[in-house]
């Protein structure tokens, strides 16, 4: 049994969604290590009606809050959910972690306790976005604001192994985010990016528009961490307006509300298409080790999908294809 270690103190709704997801995903047969103070998860769990079968208590006293801004000083708090819980997937007890607390503090606990995989500069998170034509995998999508182009050619490598390891396409095709498509536009940046993939041994797509993002076509999107968590989060803020706006709409007169039932079916196949909780959490790429970073407003829904990504990506062939997918490609390529 696949078993994931989750921080139970993380999220804007812990310990409740994180312990329902968890024990959501226990009943499906996944391994659960749930972590956290150890008197607040029993309560949740006796609130569920107790913990079912798979599911195991790590107790850990101190919980890094969601609005705390040092990640040098979380990285350094072993007593944390996500410290003790990162720990029991370097030591072999667990394969996967799942957390939807303070981004910043797993990203530095992550490198602290796991360690970067050999020759990774830096680790990157990957989200993906669901499209019409299929899935896309933007990387970097906040755990770098500043990059170098190295680094960028890194985490174009981190996206296409992981989409071939987890997703299966075994060609990924990779595309860079500019403001133009020609390889001379955008910045010293990204021109000296596009050079490098073009000569690199990924499948490369040349360079993809922020408007172009949405229409699908390849399967990876690499950019910086600030640039990607900017167009993830007006994504986001898009989707929400247009089905709210939808709604609106849809009762503004009898012909609306008319037209509002006979569209539901439709409609509520484009919520559930575009819910980001059918896809649960964020890879974050280039550590030696399975760790999901959770959206922040993660709801127990979302977090039992989080885990049953982690739980497909920590599986052993799974696991041992990404690793030899990234060290593979970095060594190959020169990246």
């Amino acid at each position: 049994m696949t078993v994931v270690a989750v921080d139970g103190m993380g999220g804007d709704h812990a310990p409740a969604a994180a312990v329902g997801g968890a024990a959501a995903a226990a009943l499906e047969g996944v391994g659960i290590a749930l972590v956290g103070d150890e008197a607040r998860l029993a309560a949740e769990l006796a609130r569920l009606g107790g913990a079912p079968a798979g599911l195991r208590v790590v107790h850990a006293p101190d919980a890094i809050g969601m609005g705390e801004h040092d990640a040098r000083d979380a990285a350094r708090r072993r007593g944390s959910s996500i410290h003790a819980a990162l720990r029991l997937v370097r030591d072999g007890e667990a394969g996967a972690f799942v957390s939807a607390g303070n981004t910043g503090a797993i990203l530095a606990s992550a490198v602290v306790v796991l360690g970067r995989l050999p020759g990774v500069e830096r680790p990157a998170v990957g989200v993906v976005l669901p499209l019409p034509r299929g899935d896309l995998l933007l990387i970097d999508a906040g755990a770098n604001a500043d990059a170098r182009a190295s680094q960028l050619v890194q985490f174009a490598h981190f996206g296409a192994a992981y989409v071939r390891a987890v997703g299966g396409v075994r060609e990924p095709r990779v595309a860079l985010l500019n403001i133009g498509e020609e390889g001379s536009k955008g910045s010293a940046l990204t021109i000296e990016v596009h050079a490098r993939l073009a000569a690199s041994a990924l499948r490369f797509a040349g360079n993809v528009e922020g408007r172009d993002l949405a229409a699908g076509g390849p399967d990876v999107v690499v950019t910086d961490g600030f640039t990607g968590n900017v167009a993830l989060k007006l994504a986001e803020g898009v989707t929400e307006m247009v089905l709210e706006e939808l709604r609106r709409l849809a009762g503004a007169s009898w012909r609306a509300r008319l037209g509002g039932l006979l569209l539901r079916p439709a409609a509520r196949r484009l919520r559930e298409r575009l819910d980001y909780r059918r896809y649960g959490a964020a890879p974050l790429l280039g550590v030696d080790g399975a760790v999901f970073i959770a959206h922040g407003s993660s709801d127990a829904e979302a977090v039992a999908s989080a885990v049953r990504s982690a739980a497909a990506a920590a599986a052993p062939a799974t696991a041992r294809a990404l690793r030899d997918a990234i060290e593979g490609s970095l060594a190959g390529d020169g990246a």
